[in-house]
C-alpha cells in the first residue's frame, strides 16, 4: 500500500537512550511518543495497597502513552500528565486523492480498545480519508476527526451548459457507504440545474445541498414591454448586457405574451425574459432559471408585494403551443416566483379639486396608473395594482373619503360624472386616515342653543375643529357665513335645534369618487315621530354653498345632494311657540311644493295631523303653510319670502298674533 511522507519514530538520540536506561525497569514506553516532553520521575503512591498497571494518555486517548507496571494488577488510568504522540508510519494507509499534509498522523487508537480498522473522512464525508488498521481487525469504525482534504476531481461528473465551473469545488465525493446514486447539485437559484455526479450502477437521484454552482444567463433574449410611461429606454440601459427588443403593451398580458412567444419561436429562442418598463431591474439577477421539472411553465415574478407581477421567464415553444388554449393568463401553467421586482413609483397628482373626477379628467396620462390625492404625504407604492387584464386594473381608494385614489388609465373612457362609472373598484386597501371635517354650529336665536352647543362640544371628536355661527339673519346669509368660517372643503353643519347623537362618527368622510355634493343625514322629530333629513346635520361642500344664492325653497337641495341614512340627532324645535311655528311653516311649504311624491305626502300628513307638544304650535305652523301655499297658488316668488326671518315674524303675527 502506498505510504506518504510519514516520519519514522525510532529515532531516539543517545541522550534519550541513556536517560531511559538509567530509569527504573517499571516503565514500558511506546515508540510513537515524544519522550522529551514526559516526566519519568513520576511514581505511584507506595501506600497504595493494590499493585496497578498505570497507563498514561496522549493528546488523542486516555491511554496509549507510557505504562508504569508494578505487577499483574488491574489497569489504572493516570490523568496527572499526558504524553505527546508523534506521527508514525505504522498501520496507516492514505489514498492518493487525499493530501497527507492536511492530516495529523500522530493519531493512534486506545490500546485498551478492541481491534478495529479506523476510517477517517475528508472535508466532505466520513469516508475516503486515511485508514488506520489495528492488527487482527475485522470491523470498521468511522471517526469524525481528524479529517484529510481531498484534492482530486473524480471522473464521475456531468457539467451543465451555462455554468460557472470556477465557482464549484469539484473535489466533492459521495459517502462510500451509501448506495449508488446520481447526485444532483443545485445552483444559486434552484436545487436542480447544477452538475451531476453519477456512481456506477445508480438509478435513483439524490439532491445535494452542500455546495452550489453559479449559473450564467440561460435566456436567449429579453423583451421589454413598453407601457408608454417613458421608461422603456431606462430598462434597456439596465439590461444592456442582454440582446433585447421593445414591444408595446396594448390591452392585457396574455395577448402581449402570446405575440412575444410567436415572434421568439420564429427566431428559434428556447427561453426568453419578458420584462416591463414600469419595473426597476437595477438589482435583478437575469441568471435565474427554474427547476428542471418546471422548465415548461410560465414563471411570474412578483411586482412589489403583488404576485400577479410584470416580469416573466418563458419557455418559448411550450407557451407558443399552449397560449391559445387558455382564456386567462392565470389559467395557464404558472409558477409564481417569490422573488420580487420593484415597480417604479407611479405619478402622484396632487390637486385641490373636491371631486377626484375633475382631477382625473384634466390629467395627461403617461403610463398605466396614476395616484390622485389632495394631500402631500402619500406613498405611491402603498398598493400595487395588477395589470394582467381589465378586471384586475382596479380603481383603488386609499382612505374612506377617497382623498387619495389610484386610477388606471383604462378607466378613463368609462368615467363621466363619477369614478363609479368604471365597474372595477377595489375597496380592500383603505389604509390612510381622512382629514377630519370642521363642525359649524349654526344658531338663529333658538332658546336651547347654548345647551345644545355645549352638548356638541362634549360629544365632538378632539380631531374636528368646532366653530359657532350665530345671529346671522336669513337662510342664505347664515349658510354663507358657516361656509366662510370652515377651514375644510366639506364641513358638518349642526343646526341650533339639533341635539346630536353622542356616538355619531365624526370621522365620516364625503365620497370624493363622486361629483361634489352635500350629504344630508337623518334626524328624529319627537313632535310628529318622523325620521328624515329635516333639521338634521348636513355635510356641506364649501364651494357649492358659496355658489348657492337661494333661488329655490330649499337651500341644500339647490345643488347636488345625497341622503345618508344615519340619525345625527334629535330635533328640539318646539321649545318656544315661534320656533315651532316657523320651523313647521318653512318645512311644510317645501313638502307641499314637492308634491306629487308618495313619501313627502306621508310626511306632510304627519306634520298636519300629529303634534305631541303641549300647545300644538308645530301643527298650526304646518296648517298656515298649506293655507299660504294655496293662497299664493304656489308662486315661487311668494314662497321664497319664507327665507327671511323678518317676513316670517310679520306673517305669524298677522295670522296667529304671535310675537317673537
Amino acid at each position: 500500500m502506498p505510504q506518504h511522507g510519514y516520519t519514522d519514530t525510532n529515532y531516539h538520540s543517545d541522550r534519550i537512550i541513556t536517560r531511559l536506561s538509567s530509569m527504573t525497569d517499571h516503565w514500558t514506553v511506546p515508540s510513537n511518543i515524544d519522550y522529551t516532553k514526559f516526566d519519568f520521575s513520576w511514581h505511584p503512591d507506595y501506600t497504595d495497597p493494590d499493585q496497578y498497571e498505570y497507563h498514561f494518555g496522549t493528546q488523542w486517548q486516555s491511554s496509549g502513552g507510557p505504562i508504569y507496571n508494578q505487577g499483574a494488577g488491574p489497569v489504572k488510568l493516570v490523568t496527572d500528565q499526558r504524553a505527546q504522540a508523534i506521527a508514525s508510519s505504522m498501520n496507516w494507509y492514505c489514498p492518493d486523492s487525499a493530501d497527507p499534509s492536511t492530516f495529523d498522523f500522530s493519531w493512534h487508537p486506545s490500546p485498551l480498545e478492541p481491534a478495529y480498522t479506523y476510517q477517517f473522512g475528508t472535508q466532505w464525508q466520513k469516508t475516503n480519508g486515511p485508514c488506520y488498521t489495528t492488527p487482527g481487525a475485522t470491523d470498521i469504525k468511522f471517526l469524525p476527526s481528524p479529517r484529510a482534504v481531498k484534492i482530486t476531481k473524480d471522473n464521475c461528473w456531468t457539467v451543465p451548459n451555462n455554468a460557472d465551473v470556477e465557482s464549484f469545488d469539484w473535489t466533492w465525493h459521495p459517502d462510500a457507504t451509501d448506495p449508488p446514486y446520481v447526485y444532483q447539485f443545485g445552483t444559486q437559484h434552484q436545487r436542480t440545474g447544477g452538475p451531476l455526479y453519477t456512481v456506477t450502477g445508480a438509478t435513483d437521484i439524490k439532491f445535494v445541498d452542500q455546495i452550489k454552482i453559479k449559473t450564467q444567463r440561460t435566456a436567449g433574449k429579453v423583451y421589454v414591454i413598453d407601457h408608454l410611461d417613458g421608461n422603456a429606454s431606462k430598462v434597456r440601459e439596465q439590461i444592456s448586457h442582454c440582446d433585447c427588443s421593445v414591444v408595446r403593451y396594448f390591452d392585457n398580458y396574455l395577448d402581449t405574451l402570446t405575440r412575444i412567444a410567436k415572434n421568439a419561436d420564429n427566431e428559434h429562442y428556447e427561453f426568453v425574459w419578458v420584462v416591463s418598463s414600469i419595473c426597476d431591474y437595477t438589482d435583478f439577477d437575469f441568471s435565474w432559471h427554474p427547476e428542471q421539472w418546471q422548465a415548461g411553465m410560465l414563471h411570474v415574478f412578483a411586482s412589489n408585494d403583488q404576485k400577479f407581477g410584470d416580469t416573466f421567464f418563458m419557455h418559448v415553444p411550450t407557451f407558443a403551443y399552449r397560449a391559445g388554449q387558455a382564456k386567462l393568463l392565470e389559467w395557464y401553467d404558472v409558477n409564481f416566483v417569490n422573488t420580487s421586482v420593484p415597480r417604479r413609483p407611479i405619478p402622484i397628482i396632487q390637486h385641490n379639486e373636491d371631486s377626484q373626477v375633475d382631477a382625473v379628467k384634466k390629467f395627461e396620462w403617461a403610463g398605466p396608473l396614476a395616484l390622485f390625492t389632495r394631500t402631500d404625504y402619500v406613498d405611491s407604492t402603498l398598493v400595487t395594482v395588477p395589470l394582467w387584464r381589465e378586471l384586475t386594473k382596479t380603481i383603488v381608494p386609499l382612505d374612506l373619503g377617497a382623498s387619495s385614489v389610484i386610477v388606471p388609465r383604462v378607466a378613463i373612457p368609462y368615467i363621466k360624472t363619477q369614478l363609479y362609472d368604471y365597474p372595477y373598484i377595489d375597496r380592500e386597501h383603505i389604509m390612510l386616515k381622512g382629514f377630519p371635517l370642521d363642525i359649524v354650529f349654526l344658531s338663529n336665536g333658538e332658546s336651547d342653543a347654548d345647551y345644545l352647543y355645549a352638548h356638541l362640544l362634549d360629544c365632538a371628536s378632539s380631531t374636528n375643529q368646532v366653530h359657532c355661527v350665530t345671529g346671522v339673519k336669513g337662510r342664505v346669509a347664515s349658510q354663507h357665513a358657516a361656509a366662510n368660517v370652515s377651514t375644510t372643503d366639506w364641513y358638518f353643519v349642526v343646526p341650533g335645534k339639533l341635539h346630536v347623537e353622542r356616538n355619531f362618527d365624526w370621522a365620516w368622510q364625503p365620497d370624493r369618487m363622486q361629483q361634489a355634493k352635500h350629504y344630508i343625514f337623518h334626524a328624529h322629530n319627537p313632535v310628529n315621530g318622523l325620521i328624515y333629513g329635516h333639521m338634521a346635520m348636513v355635510a356641506y361642500n364649501k364651494k357649492l354653498v358659496l355658489e348657492t344664492q337661494g333661488i329655490g325653497l330649499d337651500f341644500t337641495m339647490e345643488k347636488a345632494h345625497e341622503v345618508v341614512p344615519i340619525v345625527s340627532g334629535t330635533a328640539t324645535y318646539a321649545s318656544t311657540p315661534m320656533m315651532a311655528w316657523r320651523t313647521a311653516f318653512r318645512e311644510v311649504l317645501k313638502l307641499q311644493a314637492s308634491l306629487p311624491d308618495i313619501e313627502n305626502e306621508y310626511r306632510l300628513n304627519q306634520w298636519l295631523t300629529v303634534d305631541l307638544s303641549t300647545d300644538q304650535w308645530s301643527q298650526k305652523g304646518a296648517q298656515d303653510a298649506v293655507a299660504f301655499y294655496n293662497e299664493v297658488k304656489g308662486d315661487p316668488t311668494e314662497l321664497h319670502k319664507s327665507y327671511e326671518w323678518d317676513w316670517l315674524a310679520s306673517y305669524v303675527f298677522i295670522k296667529q298674533g304671535l310675537v317673537e
